[in-house]
């Protein structure tokens, strides 16, 4: 009896359930039911048949069970219909058979062991029997599904025997020998159904207790309910991941808790009663827990003493807490979380050395100041901007990496320099965001170091005569005049009386002093300036007079008092005020009165400074004082109205009424004077009330354009209040110094203040917000406010984000909805055709910016691209209305917008978009490149550098003016993402200073502009980052940059006729190409050169032209720098050709093609290495090289495969060959393919390739002679054949020779030249048809027998070899004879004179004929002479003549 017969399988279903037709074929849908899990497979009438053999082979089937063939009409659907049920039945036929063991082929073939319990046991348990033993050497991480855990755990509660099958390979007994040795164990699920099952695999239940050696775990996308055995882990598991599998450590840490909710740890006394006694996890050190859903790190900790690794990113922790409990922590990763303060971190992470708090919302460090053992933090990504937050970690005695990137702090221009001042002695120490401190910046902190210690020691000083002083002070009598309560205060003489109007922000009142007793002088003063505002008051009675909305709108001509310098003199200075003309008469010259950059047009552009951003809401100081002068500025002017009512009814009752005056009039502290006629009677007043601040809950600098009458623009900063919206202006330009202290931000801030003048200030109810019905026209990174009452309109500019959250809050202030800014598409889609609008379905941007001419060309741009650049007006460039700047994912839009009709928009309903609203420049990414110089400007007018981009837009050299410093950060960053994802050729930019000799000691660097400067100080070697992990010594450095010089060298048939551009790049040395290449090329940082090589491309778009290339091979893509003429291919989009006329004078511009190496599909290499074909992802990124060289093919593939193997994220396959270029194993070959491990084939040449090439040869050959006999192939060389055209005139100059590429072959008997399409065989996977051109085309041929002698030294180019043949055909003693022998001349000559004559070079002597040809490669030259000699001699039986001539 069986003994699994009393064991039957559970009753499976199936059933034929439909069928399809899969292009001539039909295909049958199998629906299989195992229980609850159901999957579908689909099969065509072969996969049957094919089954049917294997059952009738195996297991004795009846062989008429299955429906027969059908040779006719088996595609139509009476006989689709038939046939389906006739295999509906032959399946149930067959499982009814098999009712205890499913056979192998029967069980593939419904894919039982992909889907069922016992097939996916079963499999599972064959797989370990081939492998089992050698994955537990080799101790690799083992990857198991939670499907196959499922069917293990089944398979082990099911009664069944460890062999259901009968074949000992599935002996469950495999895998449980497997599980208990297994040391590394991977668990990876996945969301949703299984491939064609319904089965969701996180819902699987599995047990882990069949694991008895695991060190180290891993668990993904799986639901923390279903898995169980996790305890019984305890004892020996040193590593534990967990991700997307749980909302909380305790459920991971202590399953027990979930059954006994009150549990101790062992070995830990409690107080209260327990239900369970937890053992601890006696060998983990490192817990991941990254990327799940855990709230709060809870109590279980307890449970793990001895992990000194703890990764809790990608969750939603608001703190840290119980972590105290890990004595033994040293390392924590909590980034990404949702942290916004941590306080007393020190309480919990006393042994900390690495912490990683990166992606959360901290504002503040003052948690971490106790953190003594801290050596690195990681503070990325969060909302830090004040950089006296640093100074909380500044005094940490061990940190020595720090990360501050991606804070709103980092926007400032001198953030390094500031960060590391606050770590004082230990500056030197610290690594700031990844990159070693220079000696620059080093120089400048101790330089802060000492101005600070001065600054220290001269306080100390004042303080200390200013203790003496008031101690001599108060022991000095008062005098006579003053009253007792004032004798401690101080006497200073009254400030000057300064000028102000309702557009200005008073300056702070001062604190309240003493005042000297009321003397004559100042009595008649008060007197005069009555008499002057009744006489003011007479005369514009008949006005009224609206303090509202009105006044504070349309201030009259401002006078400002400029704040004084900062000094520690107590005396004071008069201010001179200084008359600036109010915004309504001002002009487009932006209102600013800093002082110009002399020989500079960014001068005439008005830009926000980057240090101003750092005055916004979140800095309390700056609202205090911002609130305090609104607070002051609305009282002066409740002061003015109330004394205007009491002067107007002292008019209208003719003085009779009593004068009361402000506490501004008082002539004494703590006293109003009234008067009535001319006595006055002095009363004794309460102090005066202290002024309010406004509360400001919004500050939003921004660039501001303003159409009323004139269209005028300034930098400008919107404050919202509780009840009224204000704009404001800066009066002139305050330029931030370097290197400001705390005290000196402070005085800043006041300046600040001080220089802010009034150009809007109104209650929400008189403001229109304009956003809502303007969002289809403009960015959302603009607002659009009006006046209720005026035809002014202001549109301010400023990040999407700040734009975004003052329209919500303005939308709720003015009860609108709030609803989300739409793409501004609608307004590009009247200016783009119908394909484009296709293709630009999300455009990025909408960035403000200046676009100024730079050029020193004489040349007229385009018309379209003249009306957006800056006019001319005076003599002088002006900067009129910027304009827009979109980015799409292949092209760069400029639009010119008339924001006068956008004002008037609103107003006449216009809604038709035509010429006059905007004007539209479409330019192709690759068209832009980045000038790699930085334009100059004196120091005064150095910091507008920050705004300034300079790009060629095809051949015009631009100057972009951002009036937002991070606008320009943002499109830079953006045009370099979408430049860099571009496939088709990019404009390359290299300026003509590059090939000239640098002076000792001076190299070129980049700045954080991204602009190549020169001549600058060399980095040191050691210093240059590299992506392996471990840094080179500086010896291979300098050997890196020597071979580099070296490889740059370009072979003289290429150094012939190389364009400007590529002249350029050939000049560099090894280090100078290294840094242009990091500055203007490289897409990645750390990214290195591994080789150089020059060498000729053709495009697999473009097989008909040949061009010289520069390639660079990286550790990240392979790139071609091309020649000029790349441009004229019709596939690219290129702007503007170059041209003669518009040719900068100051840079060349050459075209790169990039192909990443994560895009990498295959190489093809040439037959005898000669060239090579790689293959990226689209039709672009196919590119023949033709090395013409096989050591040079040689190197570059020894290079790739290094670097390919750099990247391997994947384990070494199974079994490995070692590949033709070294000894290392790096990957599987099969069918002349290596499949390397970075997943990239290297196809090599098959025999059936050299079989086609002797064929087409042979044919020919065969074709013009009557000769039989076989012949090899002996050399296949990629040359040039040298066609020199005859000179116009005898006495003229040569010109020069022309190169044409033909491949030569060489066999036992003939010489052939053929043109060889290298680029489109063999045909790609992309393609869509065939090659227009056969692969081979043979040009013309020679015996070689007829060969007369072969010339050295007389050719027009070097090295070439001038083979000479006789011009006639002799008689061939070797061949067999024929009667076709002595037909005509023309049939014996075999085509030979016809063909020779094309390859004549001239000026050969009477019946010869002379092919010169250029082999480039010195070895594959030397072996062609040894091959033809032997050939020649061995038919001629003499010595090849070789004549050195010339």
């Amino acid at each position: 009896m069986d003994p699994v017969a009393c064991f039957p399988e559970e009753r499976k279903l199936v059933s034929v359930v439909g069928s399809e037709l899969v292009e001539n074929y039909t295909v049958y849908i199998i629906e299989v039911r195992d229980g609850d899990h159901k999957w579908t497979v689909k099969h065509r009438y072969s996969d049957f048949h094919d089954l049917h053999q294997k059952l009738t082979a195996e297991k004795k089937v009846d062989k008429q069970l299955l429906p027969p063939k059908k040779m006719l009409g088996k595609n139509s659907k009476s006989l689709v219909e038939k046939r389906q049920r006739e295999l509906d039945v032959y399946l149930h036929t067959l499982l009814s058979q098999f009712t205890t063991v499913t056979p192998k082929a029967l069980s593939c073939f419904l894919h039982f062991n992909l889907y069922e319990v016992n097939g996916v046991t079963a499999a599972l348990a064959e797989e370990l029997f081939h492998r089992g033993d050698q994955l537990i050497l080799a101790g690799e991480v083992f990857t198991l599904r939670p499907l196959q855990l499922y069917s293990v755990t089944q398979q082990l509660r099911q009664a069944k025997p460890t062999c259901c099958t009968g074949d000992a390979k599935t002996d469950l007994g495999h895998i449980l020998d497997f599980t208990c040795r297994l040391r590394y164990l991977k668990i990876s699920g996945s969301k949703g159904p299984i491939g064609s099952s319904n089965i969701q695999e996180n819902n699987l239940p599995f047990d882990l207790s069949v694991f008895k050696s695991l060190i180290h775990i891993e668990i993904s996308e799986c639901c923390w309910q279903q898995i169980s055995g996790l305890p019984s882990l305890r004892s020996n598991l040193a590593t534990l991941s967990i991700h997307n599998s749980t909302d909380n450590m305790m459920s991971i840490l202590v399953p027990e808790a979930g059954e006994f909710s009150q549990w101790e740890v062992e070995g830990v006394e409690s107080q209260c009663p327990v239900t369970a006694i937890i053992p601890v996890w006696e060998q983990l050190t490192t817990v991941d827990m990254s990327h799940n859903i855990i709230t709060v790190i809870d109590g279980s900790v307890k449970v793990i003493p001895k992990v000194e690794f703890l990764d809790l990113s990608h969750n939603q922790l608001c703190s840290v807490d119980n972590l105290q409990l890990l004595y033994n922590l040293i390392h924590l990763d909590v980034s990404y979380n949702r942290m916004c303060v941590l306080e007393s971190v020190h309480t919990r992470l006393g042994n900390i050395k690495t912490l990683n708090l990166a992606g959360n919302q901290l504002v503040t460090l003052s948690g971490l100041t106790k953190l003594y053992s801290l050596v690195n933090l990681d503070l990325s990504y969060n909302q830090l901007t004040q950089l006296e937050e640093v100074r909380h970690i500044g005094s940490l005695p061990c940190l020595e990496r720090l990360s501050l990137n991606n804070n709103p702090v980092c926007i400032d221009p001198d953030y390094r320099t500031k960060v590391l001042a606050q770590f004082c002695d230990r500056a030197a120490e610290v690594c700031l965001d990844g990159t070693s401190n220079t000696e620059k910046e080093l120089d400048t902190v101790e330089v802060l170091k000492a101005i600070q210690r001065a600054r220290e020691t001269r306080e100390r000083m004042n303080n200390t005569e200013q203790t003496i002083s008031e101690e001599t002070r108060l022991s000095a009598p008062a005098p006579p005049h003053l009253s007792p309560s004032c004798t401690s205060s101080a006497v200073v003489p009254s400030p000057p009386a300064v000028t102000s109007s309702p557009c200005s922000l008073p300056p702070p009142p001062p604190p309240c002093v003493a005042q000297p007793a009321a003397s004559q002088e100042r009595e008649r003063k008060q007197k005069e300036e009555g008499e002057r505002e009744k006489e003011r008051i007479k005369k514009t009675k008949h006005k009224e007079v609206n303090m509202g909305q009105e006044e504070l709108f349309s201030p009259p001509t401002i006078q400002i008092p400029l704040p004084p310098p900062p000094t520690t003199n107590t005396q004071h200075t008069t201010q001179k005020p200084v008359c600036l003309s109010s915004c309504h008469t001002s002009t487009h010259q932006h209102i600013h009165t800093s002082e110009p950059v002399e020989g500079s047009i960014v001068n005439s552009c008005p830009v926000l400074l980057s240090h101003l951003l750092s005055l916004s809401s979140s800095n309390k100081d700056f609202i205090s004082q911002l609130s305090q002068r609104l607070g002051s500025t609305l009282q002066e002017k409740e002061d003015k109205q109330r004394r205007k009512e009491v002067e107007e009814r002292r008019c209208e009752s003719g003085g009779e009424e009593t004068e009361v005056l402000t506490p501004s009039n008082r002539s004494g502290p703590g006293y109003f004077e009234m008067g009535l006629d001319d006595s006055k009677v002095e009363v004794p007043a309460s102090s005066p009330p202290q002024q309010q601040g406004v509360e400001v809950s919004r500050v939003v600098w921004c660039h501001c354009v303003r159409v009323e009458k004139t269209l005028q623009q300034m930098e400008a900063c919107l404050v919202l209040t509780d009840s009224l919206l204000g704009l404001f202006y800066m009066s002139t330009d305050l330029t931030s110094t370097k290197h400001d202290t705390a005290e000196e931000q402070v005085q800043r801030q006041k300046e600040v203040v001080g220089l802010l003048q009034r150009d809007l200030l109104l209650p929400y109810s008189h403001v229109l917000l304009l956003s809502s019905s303007c969002s289809d026209l403009l960015p959302a990174s603009c607002l659009v406010l009006r006046h209720s009452s005026s035809n002014t309109t202001w549109f301010l500019f400023s990040d999407a984000q700040s734009i975004t959250d003052t329209t919500a809050l303005l939308s709720a202030q003015l009860n609108l909805p709030s609803e989300p800014h739409p793409t501004p598409l609608p307004l590009l889609r009247p200016l783009l055709t119908s394909w484009e609008v296709e293709e630009n379905q999300t455009p990025q941007g909408g960035y403000p910016a200046f676009l100024l001419s730079s050029s020193s060309s004489s040349s007229e741009p385009s018309p379209l691209l003249s009306d957006l650049l800056a006019q001319e007006a005076g003599g002088e460039t002006t900067a009129g209305a910027p304009v827009l700047l979109f980015l799409t994912p292949r092209h760069l839009l400029v639009m010119k917008v008339n924001f006068r009709w956008l004002a008037e928009r609103e107003r006449s309903d216009a809604e038709v978009l035509d010429s006059s609203c905007c004007r539209l420049l479409r330019v192709p990414l690759g068209s832009v490149a980045l000038y790699p110089t930085r334009p100059s400007a004196p120091p005064a007018g150095q910091h507008r550098l920050d705004h300034v981009l300079e790009v060629l837009l095809g051949q015009w050299r631009l100057l972009l003016v951002f009036p937002l410093a991070q606008d320009r950060l943002l499109f830079l960053g953006q045009l370099r993402e979408r430049r860099d994802s571009l496939s088709g050729l990019k404009t390359l930019v290299l300026p003509r200073t590059t090939s000239a000799a640098l002076k000792p000691g001076q190299s070129r660097g980049r700045d954080l502009t991204g602009h190549c400067c020169l001549c600058v100080t060399p980095p040191n070697p050691a210093s240059f980052t590299y992506s392996v992990s471990q840094q080179p010594p500086v010896q291979s450095i300098s050997s890196l940059l020597q071979s580099l010089g070296e490889e740059n060298q370009p072979p003289p048939h290429l150094a012939l006729n190389l364009s400007p551009g590529l002249k350029l790049l050939a000049g560099l040395e090894g280090q100078g190409l290294l840094e242009y290449f990091h500055n203007n090329i490289a897409q990645t940082e750390g990214e290195e050169v591994r080789q150089v090589l020059w060498l000729s491309v053709v495009l697999y778009k473009s097989p008909e032209a040949e061009l010289t290339s520069c390639l660079l091979l990286s550790t990240n893509a392979i790139y071609f720098l091309l020649e000029d003429s790349a441009s004229s291919l019709t596939h690219h989009s290129l702007w503007e050709t170059s041209d003669s006329a518009c040719r900068d004078p100051e840079a060349e511009s050459c075209y790169y093609l990039t192909i990443r190496l994560a895009d990498l599909l295959s190489v093809n290499v040439g037959l005898f290495d000669q060239y090579f074909r790689v293959v990226g992802s689209s039709a672009d990124q196919i590119v023949c090289c033709l090395s013409r060289d096989s050591f040079g093919t040689h190197a570059f593939l020894q290079q790739l495969m290094a670097v390919l193997s750099l990247q391997e994220k994947v384990p070494q396959p199974e079994s490995t060959e070692q590949d033709f270029y070294s000894h290392k194993d790096t990957g599987k070959m099969k069918n002349y393919e290596l499949v390397h491990g970075g997943r990239v084939r290297f196809i090599y040449p098959s025999d059936e390739e050299m079989g086609d090439l002797t064929f087409i040869v042979a044919e020919r050959k065969t074709a013009a002679s009557s000769s039989s006999s076989s012949f090899n192939i002996l050399l296949y060389l990629l040359a040039f054949q040298v066609q020199t055209p005859g000179s116009p005139t005898g006495t003229g100059p040569s010109p020069n020779p022309l190169l044409e590429p033909r491949t030569l072959i060489l066999t036992s008997t003939d010489i052939f030249l053929l043109d060889e399409d290298y680029v489109s065989y063999p045909l790609p996977d992309l393609a869509k048809e065939p090659p227009s051109r056969e692969k081979y085309q043979v040009r013309e041929w020679r015996r070689i027998r007829d060969l007369d002698r072969v010339l050295l030294g007389y050719q027009p180019v070097p090295q070439a070899l001038t083979l000479v043949f006789d011009d006639w055909s002799g008689p061939d003693l070797l061949c067999h004879l024929t009667m076709d022998h002595f037909n005509q001349e023309t049939e014996a000559t075999g085509g030979g004179a016809a063909a020779g004559g094309a390859g004549a070079v001239g000026g050969g002597a009477v019946g010869e004929v002379q092919w010169c040809i250029l082999v480039p490669g010195a070895e594959s030259r030397e072996r062609l002479l040894s091959l033809l000699a032997r050939q020649w001699e061995a038919l001629c039986s003499r010595e090849l003549p070789v004549e050195l001539t010339g």
